[in-house]
């Protein structure tokens, strides 16, 4: 089975249009069927980079690609990463809820802590990574589940007019 190959991307074509032949987007697109917003976005990464026509000899391909889509550097410490699974306990427990817990590892990190978006991010692909499973036979009419995570509700003895607590059997 051959290897998966990357698409090819035509940026140096598109630069050559634009820079040197001076086309507008709709006839660079015409030519050669890359989208009007990928032109686009060639031409912004390129103005940005300080790129002129004609290109270095020395810039092949590939480095071009390096150049213009090349990822934002790391912050220098970098982020701490939180323990999702000390966290995915937390959560079970009565008025834990992520914003807290964030808050938590946020104090605790205060320079290398991620945003409050992206640690709800990695916790949320941690969480799809679990396996779930919870094997029940269950027979109609024998049993009766209820889920509630709630607070619980007092009961209150109407002649005493005192909380009862109730036990479990």
């Amino acid at each position: 089975m051959p290897a998966k190959r990357k698409p090819m991307r035509k940026i140096k074509e598109v630069l050559r249009l634009k820079l040197e032949a001076g086309l507008s987007h709709d006839r660079i697109v015409a030519a050669t069927g890359v989208s009007k917003g990928a032109v686009t976005d060639y031409l912004n990464r390129a103005h940005a980079a300080g790129l002129s026509w004609p290109l270095e000899a020395s810039l092949d391909d590939s480095a071009l690609e390096a150049l213009l889509f090349s990822k934002a550097p790391a912050p220098a410490g970098g982020y701490a990463l939180p323990d999702f699974g000390h966290l995915h306990q937390e959560l079970k427990r009565k008025g834990v809820t992520l914003m807290l817990l964030w808050e938590e590892y946020a104090a605790a990190h205060p320079e290398g802590a991620y945003r409050y978006s992206q640690f709800c991010s990695h916790y949320g692909r941690f969480r799809e990574a679990l396996k779930r499973s919870m094997r029940q036979v269950h027979r109609a009419g024998e049993k009766l589940l209820i889920d509630y995570c709630g607070s619980t509700v007092p009961i209150v003895e109407a002649a005493a007019g005192r909380s009862v607590r109730r036990r479990s059997s």
